[in-house]
């Protein structure tokens, strides 16, 4: 019997990060980690430039939570409970089976370093293992090079470019670059994520 495709906001927990439920508690930690001006480069809100900021976006979060559109999580380093970052689960649409990861951001210090790969595993196994999903998908501004590179990394596939499919909070109008991983690939994903985090 398939399980229920019905993503919740509960702990998920690996070696070196743990994705917490996103709450007000975080507020201070996200707001120390999002200092770094390069990590809203490609984020579609402007930089937090306080607290109440950070207090207001957790707000917004939680309320998509509520609605059932969103899972929000605090990305939080094991060996010193450090809020590192975010992410969440967006775009859950139940019926098809299908979510998106985004609005993942972490200090850049962090990059390319255990704690992003770990954090897009635990959420791609609850997506796939746990909920039966059949695609989870993964977008960029298509000039993210970086980015763009992680996700191929994690195993997921380019699909396209959404042309003006976004709009930032100073008016630009970017061209969006999407990405998917799906059932069938998933079990290659898995094994090479793993691989790479026992490394």
């Amino acid at each position: 019997m398939e399980p229920k495709f019905d993503p919740q906001a509960i702990l998920l927990s690996g070696r070196h990060v743990r994705l917490e439920p996103l709450a007000q508690r975080h507020a201070a930690g996200l707001f120390s980690a999002s200092r770094d001006p390069d990590i809203w480069t490609y984020l579609t809100i402007a930089q937090f430039a306080g607290i109440s900021d950070v207090e207001k976006w957790i707000d917004e979060a939680l309320q998509a939570q509520r609605a059932g559109s969103e899972v929000a999580f605090a990305t939080v380093r094991v060996g010193d409970d450090r809020v590192v970052g975010t992410t969440r689960f967006l775009d859950i649409r139940r019926a098809h089976r299908a979510l998106e990861i985004g609005w993942t951001w972490i200090d850049p210090q962090f990059h390319r370093t255990a704690v992003n790969t770990e954090a897009k595993y635990l959420m791609l196994r609850h997506a796939f293992d746990d909920h039966g999903a059949v695609r989870v998908q993964l977008k960029t501004d298509e000039r993210n090079v970086r980015s763009r590179a992680a996700i191929e990394r994690i195993g997921c596939s380019f699909e396209g470019i959404l042309r003006n499919f976004q709009t930032y909070s100073h008016g630009f109008v970017r061209n969006t670059a999407m990405f998917s991983l799906t059932a069938a690939e998933w079990p290659a994903a898995k094994a090479r994520l793993e691989a790479k985090l026992a490394r």
